[in-house]
């Protein structure tokens, strides 16, 4: 797709398209929406990097990161940057927001840069052929998968935990403990990210346990954010819910609720069990510390590089890697009484 393709399809001259890309307003809002309309259908992005223009190649390799804020991601990102440097490559990254689109700052970058692959860490788990369309480069999902899109798993790569199954096993350790009445603190139960796989697990082990649903018990917060986690949480407990244990899908906010769970007067874990999954480093250093399934941050970054630079070399096809959690065993757990 190019300037002339999108003129042809609207109608227009590709002076009136070049015009309406760089919002001159010395154009009608009819040529306006439809030369948009034909860009947002056709997801074409616009190459803005003049300097970048009068180079054939480089040595780039995109990193896109979702969720500015997430100190998930920092060991996973210091490690990329030392793989990437290592195989005589040039890390290029960019951060957006939690709810920002990935894909389409990962093609404009692939355009403005000249990427020879992307890396994304974090991300929606329901991408469509149409919607990776613009992405002309291999690309490797870091700590997710794509779980409910229609791509071929032959046309990209991830390295990630197991995450239903890591939910479901954070539950099963809740289970072995006595617990049976498990609240799940999550972002939301289908928003087509980590959030949703993860509330899978949670509702396949109380099945296996053969524990009842109580929808009372699900704490919904559409973000990840530890702040929210704590608002979240602190309202949830004012409307007196009887639990004994809490499963965070994430250490952030696992560290948000029990900041509300403390100021409610309950104690972790004598009142109130506790267990999440990720292991970020904050978490190691609360009071009490928190149990959580750790995953392996700096193998899932060297992992996601050596499939990237096999990719780009030539050498190997796409391939998806699950990498195992590992329990470690904090304070915020006990046998309930």
């Amino acid at each position: 797709m190019t300037i002339k393709d999108i003129a042809r399809l609207a109608g227009v001259s590709v002076s009136t398209v070049s015009r309406v890309l760089n919002d001159h307003p010395d154009v009608s809002d009819t040529a306006k929406e439809k030369v948009r309309a034909i860009v947002k259908e056709y997801n074409y992005i616009p190459n803005t990097s003049a300097r970048e223009l009068g180079k054939s190649t480089s040595e780039n390799i995109g990193v896109v990161v979702r969720g500015m804020s997430n100190p998930f991601y920092t060991k996973i990102i210091t490690e990329i940057g030392d793989k990437i440097e290592r195989a005589g490559y040039t890390m290029v990254m960019q951060q957006i927001g939690a709810n920002d689109d990935e894909i389409f700052a990962a093609a404009k970058m692939e355009r403005d840069k000249k990427l020879l692959g992307i890396i994304f860490l974090g991300g929606r788990l329901n991408y469509s052929k149409k919607q990776l369309s613009s992405i002309n480069v291999p690309f490797v999902c870091c700590t997710f998968n794509n779980q409910y899109g229609d791509v071929d798993k032959s046309d990209y790569s991830s390295v990630c935990i197991d995450d239903n199954q890591a939910a479901h096993d954070a539950v099963e350790y809740l289970y072995k403990e006595g617990h049976r009445k498990i609240a799940v603190l999550l972002a939301g139960p289908e928003d087509g990210s980590v959030s949703q796989v993860r509330f899978e697990g949670y509702i396949r082990a109380l099945k296996d346990f053969e524990i009842e649903l109580d929808e009372n018990l699900i704490i919904s917060i559409n973000s990840f954010n530890i702040a929210d986690a704590y608002e979240g949480m602190k309202t949830w407990l004012a409307e007196k819910h009887e639990f004994t244990a809490l499963f965070a899908i994430s250490d952030n906010m696992a560290m948000g609720a029990m900041k509300a769970i403390r100021e409610a007067g309950m104690n972790v874990p004598n009142d109130v069990a506790v267990i999440a999954i990720d292991g970020i480093e904050a978490s190691e250093y609360m009071n009490p510390v928190l149990t959580t399934l750790c995953q392996p941050m700096e193998k899932m970054g060297a992992e996601a590089v050596r499939l990237m630079v096999d990719i780009i070399k030539g050498e190997k096809t796409h391939k998806h890697i699950l990498l195992p959690t590992i329990l470690r065993q904090g304070e915020s757990l006990k046998m309930v009484q």
